[in-house]
C-alpha cells in the first residue's frame, strides 16, 4: 500500500506566496473548511485525508502546478 504525505513546507510557502499566509483565502479556494486547512498545518501535514489530498491536486491542476511538489507518494 502506497504512503501518501502532504510537503507542508512547500505548503506552507504556496500559503505566503499566493495567499499572503491567509489559510482562510486558502481553504476558500481549495474548498475545505478553515479548520480543515488549520489542523493539517497544526500537525506538520500528518493526517490529511482524501479529501485534502483531492484539492490540493485539483488546485495545482488548475494553476499549472506539479501536485508532486505538495504531495508525497511512497
Amino acid at each position: 500500500m502506497k504512503r501518501v504525505e502532504i510537503n507542508i513546507g512547500a505548503l506552507n510557502i504556496l500559503l505566503r506566496e499566493k495567499f499572503d499566509g491567509n489559510q482562510a483565502e486558502m481553504a476558500r479556494t481549495f474548498g475545505l473548511s478553515k479548520y480543515q486547512l488549520n489542523i493539517i498545518f497544526k500537525n506538520n501535514g500528518k493526517g490529511a485525508g482524501k479529501k485534502v489530498m483531492g484539492a490540493i491536486i485539483k488546485y495545482c491542476e488548475r494553476n499549472n502546478y506539479n501536485y508532486k511538489d505538495y504531495i508525497f507518494l511512497d
